[in-house]
């Protein structure tokens, strides 16, 4: 992704190649590949560690675990590597290009596009599993106080989020930071609840990613969330230190305008997963 707002097609570059890495490609970055691989090492992780469990044992019981961590790393040294050259490397030197403003905000609504696929692929598979013959024996309560105050949590900071993108329009920059590290805040303490609600999960309710069909569906779609989460609150604040360094103005905004988008979406995501997952997840 890069910003509309920072961009200019210069001297012969297209963001975000300029001085990017490896040198000496011409113009192709590699941290979107990098990226990738992570995230392809992720699911990649997840198979071995259940060929490794139980009568199966086709795999040693760590290759999971290990290939799911190291793919971890690298997607976020993909991810840091690709943002920083987006959004951060030679930002002084670049101009505003009304064009490149509505290509990026293009760009982003394709990848949104193909982020809908994804959840929804995964919305399917509970659907399916849902129509069959189902039990919540053994399965924790759900809908309890966290959930809702999360959820709380997230939705306002959608509003914080709407809200700093007017005071800036307005030539409000207190109020702009303000709301804008509030929406980081919340964004981190709403990541902070889900990792919790995980540890009561799985430490002592003994509900895991292995506790039957309905468990490997919370799981992957409440992680693949919070995964998605994570991504938002590194952007927001990306957009807050460059915020901080008096890099927008009611003019020039797009990197804030796409991460907002994105934002949005994350939140919009997390309602359809309390009403699909936690309240028909509950139901007998």
């Amino acid at each position: 992704m890069g910003t509309a707002d920072d961009t200019s097609e210069g001297e012969g570059h297209h963001l975000p190649a300029t001085e990017d890495w490896p040198r000496g490609f011409g113009e192709a970055s590699w941290w979107p590949f990098i990226a990738a691989a992570g995230a392809a090492g992720l699911y990649l992780g997840a198979a071995l560690f259940f060929l490794g469990r139980g009568d199966i044992g086709l795999v040693p019981e760590s290759a999971g675990p290990l290939v799911f961590i190291a793919s971890a790393g690298l997607f976020l040294f993909g991810l840091f590597g690709w943002l920083y050259h987006a959004f951060i490397a030679d930002y002084w030197a670049r101009g505003t290009d009304s064009h490149g403003a509505g290509t990026l905000r293009f760009g982003m609504l394709l990848f949104l596009g193909t982020e809908i696929a994804t959840f929804g692929a995964g919305f399917v598979y509970f659907f399916f599993i849902r129509v069959g013959e189902w039990s919540t024996a053994g399965q924790p309560e759900l809908l309890g106080s966290l959930v809702l105050i999360n959820t709380v949590i997230l939705v306002v900071s959608s509003f914080t989020f709407h809200f700093a993108e007017v005071a800036l329009r307005n030539e409000n920059r207190g109020r702009f930071l303000g709301l804008l590290g509030t929406t980081l805040l919340l964004g981190i303490v709403f990541i902070g609840g889900q990792v919790y609600e995980y540890y009561e999960f799985i430490v002592h309710e003994g509900f895991t990613l292995t506790s039957g069909i309905f468990g490997s569906a919370f799981f992957s779609l409440t992680g693949l969330h919070g995964l998605h989460v994570t991504m938002g609150a590194i952007l927001i604040g990306i957009v807050f230190v460059r915020g901080l360094a008096g890099q927008y103005s009611a003019e020039r905004h797009t990197s804030l305008s796409t991460v907002s988008m994105y934002w949005h979406f994350v939140d919009v995501v997390w309602l359809f997963l309390v009403v699909v997952l936690y309240v028909g997840g509950s139901a007998a």
